[in-house]
């Protein structure tokens, strides 16, 4: 029984519990997928089934990564299957622990508030967009938000933290980024503000369809 309710392995050459940090992403850009078009089902269609889904599958995955081990997580199971060919990236498993709590409350306001209470309002819009930046920045950059919020409570330096954020060093020359290079981004955002401004009631006409000339809205009055 101690064997099944652990949190973290064991890995020769770590002093602590660790976790795949490779499996962990590829299973918040699994989550992130499943609660974006939940969440763009309820704000589009105006239907929540399928966020109401979405939001007991986080809660159960999640309470079975906190409360029994992240081993038997499905998700994480899943995940690590998908990356299952690449080299293994150890992050000490105590701060992920920290994390995934934090995602267990989410998760369960959603549930109360969701699920069984069955309501909407901007607290369940607010919570589910803290999800989504989570699990954003978890499988995209490799930033676990709320891994950068343990210190902060607990006053103690993490271990193995995924890119070795934990370590104080200098960036390689390849990392640093240059006046230069900020200016091309400043710029892109002007030219993107540009578009907004020039291209707008444009973008706006709907399209035809190809080969007839229709509208789309007249494709659905014929059907």
């Amino acid at each position: 029984m101690l064997s099944v309710r652990k949190f973290g392995e064991d890995v020769k050459g770590y002093n602590i519990p660790v976790l795949n940090e490779r499996e962990i992403r590829a299973a918040a850009g699994m989550l992130f997928v499943l609660m974006f078009v939940a969440i763009m089902s309820a704000i589009m269609q105006a239907d929540f089934t399928l966020l109401k889904y979405a939001v007991l599958i986080f809660l159960v995955d999640m309470l079975i990564r906190v409360l029994v081990n992240p081993k038997y997580s499905p998700l994480l199971i899943l995940g690590r299957f998908v990356v299952r060919n690449q080299v293994p990236e150890y992050v000490g498993a105590i701060q992920k622990k920290f994390a995934w709590v934090i995602g267990i409350i989410l998760a369960l306001s959603m549930f109360i508030l969701i699920v069984m209470l069955n309501t909407f309002s901007f607290i369940t819009g607010l919570i589910c967009m803290i999800c989504l930046i989570f699990l954003f920045f978890e499988s995209a950059f490799g930033i676990c938000l709320g891994c950068k919020t343990y210190y902060w409570i607990y006053k103690e330096k993490a271990q193995y933290c995924p890119g070795e954020v934990c370590e104080i060093k200098d960036r390689h020359e390849i990392q640093k980024t240059n006046s230069a290079q900020w200016i091309i981004v400043l710029a892109f955002i002007g030219y993107i503000v540009a578009m907004v401004f020039l291209f707008n009631e444009k973008f706006k006409v709907a399209p035809r369809e190809l080969f007839s000339g229709k509208s789309i809205q007249e494709m659905q009055q014929e059907q």
